[in-house]
């Protein structure tokens, strides 16, 4: 499979979820979709406009206070069917990881190069803050047996993220010096 926009399935599922504006979607990207896919306002909003030219969303306008104008998108017939169809289909590429830090460690040449230490401890303490973060929405999202019910997948997802930062903490923490 080549390359293709995946971030229109993304919104084609959120708008399954509930009818959203641009804003409530964008909002989406900074809790658990942020976890695995990132997406700015630049990318959202005229991926909207071209969602709807081709029938995949439509929107309703709705008034929220005196005069502020907001575009509600849901999701058509033929939007639905275009989400249900990818899900269906097999994802068989693995996707590389674009991590930064990662990248940087790969010119790092030897065990005592002074820049070394300092980015194992800053990236220790981000992934400790992120694997914190995680597991306090864990806490908030799936309080209860029924929540997993509802949401599965979405739980399965947060699930590998804290397994994900699990791992990773503890692979920063062998290569610390105490």
């Amino acid at each position: 499979m080549g390359q293709r926009n995946r971030l229109q399935y993304i919104i084609l599922g959120l708008l399954n979820q509930q009818p959203q504006t641009g804003y409530d979607l964008a909002k989406a990207f900074e809790n658990e979709i942020g976890e695995f896919w990132q997406a700015q306002h630049s990318q959202i909003y005229p991926l909207l406009k071209r969602m709807e030219n081709a029938g995949d969303i439509t929107h309703e306008d709705t008034v929220t206070g005196e005069k502020l104008a907001k575009k509600q998108y849901k999701l058509t017939p033929t939007g639905y069917q275009k989400l249900v169809d990818w899900v269906s289909e097999p994802s068989p590429e693995l996707t590389p990881n674009k991590d930064e830090f990662i990248l940087k460690l790969y010119f790092i040449k030897t065990a005592d190069d002074p820049r070394l230490q300092p980015m194992l401890r800053e990236q220790y303490q981000l992934h400790q803050a992120q694997l914190h973060h995680l597991q306090q929405r864990r806490e908030t999202v799936f309080a209860d047996s029924t929540t997993v019910d509802h949401a599965y997948g979405h739980y399965l997802i947060l699930d590998h993220a804290i397994e994900r930062e699990t791992h990773y903490v503890e692979w920063l923490a062998q290569y610390l010096n105490p």
